[in-house]
């Protein structure tokens, strides 16, 4: 399918992969393929020592013209070794959104 923005998953985790020598990277189309919202997992050295801010910023800047070109960017970022015991913990991140069924949870509204 074409991505009515021009951006595709792929695209953003090569440049992302490329730009900030990420280690790994999962991207999520959350519009349903049309290319307008997505959703990262980023695990990168150069996160080292940032803040939340300073990390999205970095990936937000590698970005540039992607993000401009679409509606949602939602990027978890992560260093390797806050990402490695994420995983130890059992408590692997996943895209926002990823792995979700769309169903109202007890204690919130639709």
């Amino acid at each position: 399918m074409a991505e009515a923005s021009g951006v595709s998953a792929e695209a953003l985790k090569v440049k992302i992969t490329d730009s900030l020598n990420a280690s790994h990277v999962e991207i999520e189309d959350m519009s349903g393929g049309c290319g307008q919202a997505f959703s990262a997992v980023i695990v990168s050295p150069q996160f080292e020592k940032k803040t939340t801010l300073a990390r999205h910023r970095l990936v937000n800047g590698a970005l540039k013209t992607e993000i401009a070109a679409i509606h949602a960017w939602t990027p978890k970022c992560y260093t390797p070794e806050q990402w490695e015991k994420q995983k130890e913990d059992g408590k692997e991140a996943v895209a926002p959104g990823k792995n979700t069924t769309g169903e109202v949870v007890d204690g919130t509204s639709a």
